[in-house]
């Protein structure tokens, strides 16, 4: 016997069309509420890593009602980016793809060996790099990083 299938982003952006149509709750899901929504849920997100340490914000999956706190705000913040894109005719799958591809260009992969260490030594200590901190920035992609 196998269990459901899997959702898809098209099934659960479905699922919140229905949903919130069942309640009449079109008119309230403008692009513009939605974003305010979306920035909310977000904030909530932040709010649970609000002033811990980074050893500490590490740590938070490991207490149980924490995570599963983070899990419901990911949850929102996902729910309301698919209802955005819904509003907006955005394929978020498509736009990420396209968004990478375009890091890509902007950000090619270091050639210096010294440069990779860093960036290495840098990932290691789960430090994230800088947009200006690039060793080398393709001019030529107007664009920022993910």
């Amino acid at each position: 016997m196998t269990g459901p299938a899997e959702p898809t982003v098209d099934v659960l952006r479905r699922r919140l069309v229905d949903f919130a149509s069942a309640r009449r709750w079109e008119p309230f899901h403008t692009p513009k509420n939605l974003a305010a929504a979306l920035s909310v849920e977000a904030g909530e997100l932040l709010e649970i890593f609000q002033w811990l340490t980074p050893e500490q914000a590490a740590a938070v999956m490991s207490d149980p009602e924490r995570a599963h706190r983070v899990h419901d705000e990911v949850a929102d913040v996902l729910a309301y980016l698919l209802q955005f894109c819904t509003a907006v005719g955005v394929d978020p799958l498509e736009a990420l793809a396209a968004k990478i591809e375009r890091n890509e260009l902007r950000f090619p992969v270091p050639t210096d060996a010294g440069d990779a260490g860093q960036e290495a030594s840098e990932a290691a200590g789960s430090v994230a790099r800088a947009p200006e901190r690039a060793t080398s920035v393709n001019p030529d992609v107007d664009d920022q990083p993910v």
